[in-house]
């Protein structure tokens, strides 16, 4: 799984079943990735969620929650250097259910920085524990 997560050109949004986090976890750090760790269970909408995000991943006071400000934070971890990135999203099936258009557009943010980031050849990874329409499962070595 180390090397999986190592591989920028893998990486993307995924949908990650809770039983394997803790080996995902394990297998990031050892790759010298950044994990963050978010539940969204309180945040049954986009403002929140957005809110939610920059608290966790310690955005710098300028971050407006918003989707532009949230993309370029995303873009630039300096504050946070590592050799990738992963977040770790739980409960974010109200907002998924509640404003299925807001969980797209948040996903398009989240793709578009995952493309920044390799571009640079740095693997920045999104997982859900949630099924979404849209979210492929993480091809898991066998």
């Amino acid at each position: 799984m180390q090397r999986l997560l190592e591989d920028a050109s893998q990486a993307g949004v995924y949908h990650l079943a809770r039983s394997h986090q803790a080996a995902l976890k394990a297998a990031a750090v050892a790759a010298g990735l950044a994990v963050f760790d978010v539940s969204l269970a309180d945040a049954a909408r986009i403002e929140l969620v957005l809110a939610q995000l920059g608290r966790e991943l310690a955005f710098p006071r300028w971050y407006g929650c918003n989707y532009d400000a949230l993309k370029d934070c995303l873009s630039d971890l300096s504050w946070c250097a590592a050799t990738g990135y992963v977040l770790l999203l739980s409960g974010a099936e109200t907002l998924a259910a509640k404003d299925p258009s807001a969980f797209w557009t948040l996903n398009q943010v989240f793709a578009a920085a995952i493309d920044d980031w390799q571009s640079q050849g740095v693997p920045m990874w999104v997982f859900y524990d949630l099924r979404a329409d849209g979210l492929a499962t993480l091809p898991l070595p066998g």
